[in-house]
């Protein structure tokens, strides 16, 4: 007997269809899985039989050959578990194949029979729906994760024999409930930092919240203990809340690379990324045997915060360049290709000389003027480039630590900078373009034009403070940013002044 059972694969973070073909032949004995199989999906053998044992089922004694078609796709994971036993089941007729022709089946097995959670998910039921299935049975644990796809039933099973039950008409099943809206309702309040915590430090919250304004990438550059963490921590409080497009994304990162957890459903919290400076390129970029997102891809919609940058090899920045300019990353080896997305905000921290207190108020710095080079060097000019704000961090003092003075919470300045996003939201309406730190020349020409006053003062900074030739578009970059947050249509010259002030590193005096 010949029976078709459907599932997925993962692609990036895409589903691609797969058909499991299970077909049943009087001439031999045993289980033959092909159409590239990996190592996993070979162990689902053993998987099968125990899990068919302690259900009451058998692996009859008959050739039995299982087809992941299509063939030329390789296929990795334990989800297929699920679908190979049914197919196994249905097709030598120990159960009756209801259902099995419109839904869709993953799930992992385990050698008593119940079901365990896999990854994935969310973008094999987005797929399923798109093929027209009416619904996806997968493991309890995956429920809320599924259920965020409209317009298809989700059914969590605890059991193959729930399962069996269910397929065989001897149970009814309740779809699991659509939990979107009611997420998204709560999207401000998911963060337990807030910018409140932080005593002092008015000059480098305001460049973060131009920054989360315009979508600038920025370093801190600040001796150790000055707070540089627990600012970027949260930088994603005051960042506009995520939109349904965004969190459905970010979700299917999640997802595919198994960091969703259970119980949960769609990812409204804006992520924050902070990999140890050991990491690899791999690791940082993502890759590897088995395809799998990075931390750039895994920040998405969020930051990715490198905590002393110098400390990082300079390979693995150098790996930066590429998705901080494209916002998406595509990997190419022997055996596969794949896209994964990669528009995060990177903040930066480092301290400024290898002993850390270089133009520190009250400590003296023992590094000479070659190290503090050395150290800088670290750090690429053209990964630099694709910085647009550097602020100095210094230390609070006792009497800020002290105060009583309330401070300025996350969603006062949220709501600024969600205004300033919808004026640009405005200005880039029929491009690709979401906020200004996307601006190419041509764009920066129309859209950040100077006035004659606004000329001349960018052109004596640039010659009495010595910075660099790269400073320039960026300063117009962070100074149309600055002039949104004011609300203003034009560029003036306090704006031009205020970037001007964050391009610290530019400076070609530093360390001098």
């Amino acid at each position: 007997m010949f029976i078709k059972v459907h599932t997925g694969a993962i692609s990036g973070i895409e589903a691609v269809d797969v058909t499991v073909e299970v077909n049943v032949a009087g001439g031999g004995i045993g289980l033959y899985i092909v159409g590239l199989p990996d190592n996993t999906i070979k162990e689902s053998e053993q998987r099968i039989q125990a899990a068919f044992e302690n259900s009451g089922y058998r692996l009859i004694a008959k050739k039995i050959v299982v087809n992941l078609a299509p063939a030329d796709l390789r296929k990795e994971g334990s989800q297929y578990d699920l679908p190979i036993a049914i197919g196994i089941l249905s097709a030598t007729e120990q159960i009756a194949p209801k259902y099995i022709d419109d839904s869709l089946f993953i799930g992992e097995l385990s050698l008593n029979g119940t079901l365990r959670a896999v990854k994935g998910v969310l973008p094999l039921v987005a797929r399923a729906r798109e093929r027209g299935l009416k619904r996806v049975f997968l493991p309890k644990e995956n429920v809320d994760e599924g259920a965020v796809v409209e317009g298809i039933d989700i059914v969590g099973v605890s059991s193959l024999v729930e399962l069996t039950e269910i397929i065989s008409g001897r149970m009814d099943y309740t779809p699991a409930e659509h939990i979107i809206s009611e997420n998204h309702a709560n999207s401000e309040s998911l963060y337990a930092e807030d910018f409140a915590d932080v005593k002092g430090q008015a000059y480098v919250k305001r460049a973060l919240e131009i920054a989360a304004a315009g979508g600038h990438n920025i370093i801190m550059i600040g001796s150790p203990g000055s707070g540089k963490t627990m600012l970027a921590r949260r930088m994603p409080t005051i960042m506009p809340p995520m939109t349904l497009d965004e969190a459905l994304e970010t979700t299917k990162i999640h997802s595919v690379a198994g960091k969703i957890g259970t119980h949960r459903g769609l990812i409204y919290e804006r992520p924050f990324r902070a990999p140890h400076h050991l990491t690899s390129q791999v690791a940082l970029i993502g890759g590897g045997q088995y395809p799998q997102p990075g931390e750039v891809s895994l920040a998405n919609n969020g930051v990715l915060f490198l905590d002393e940058m110098p400390e990082f090899g300079r390979s693995v920045l150098e790996v930066l360049r590429q998705p901080l300019e494209d916002r998406h990353i595509s990997i190419s080896r022997a055996r596969y290709s794949v896209d994964y997305p990669a528009n995060f905000t990177l903040i930066a921290s480092m301290n400024p000389c290898p002993c850390g207190y270089y133009n520190h108020p009250t400590k003296e710095c023992t590094c000479s003027a070659a190290k503090v080079h050395r150290y800088m060097a670290h750090i690429s000019g053209p990964l630099m480039d694709r910085i647009d704000i550097h602020v100095e961090v210094v230390p609070v003092s006792i009497s800020d630590m002290s105060s009583e003075r309330e401070e300025e919470r996350s969603e006062v300045v949220r709501r600024r900078v969600v205004e300033a996003r919808e004026i640009q939201q405005q200005r880039f309406i029929n491009t690709d373009i979401h906020c200004n730190a996307m601006m190419n020349s041509a764009m920066l020409r129309e859209f950040a034009p100077l006035s004659k006053e606004c000329s001349e003062l960018l052109e004596r900074a640039m010659q009495r403070l010595n910075l660099s030739a790269r400073a320039y578009d960026r300063i117009i970059k962070v100074a149309r940013t600055i002039a949104d947050l004011d609300k203003k249509s034009d560029i003036e010259p306090s704006h031009i002044s205020e970037a001007i002030g964050y391009r610290s590193l530019d400076r070609e005096q530093w360390g001098a």
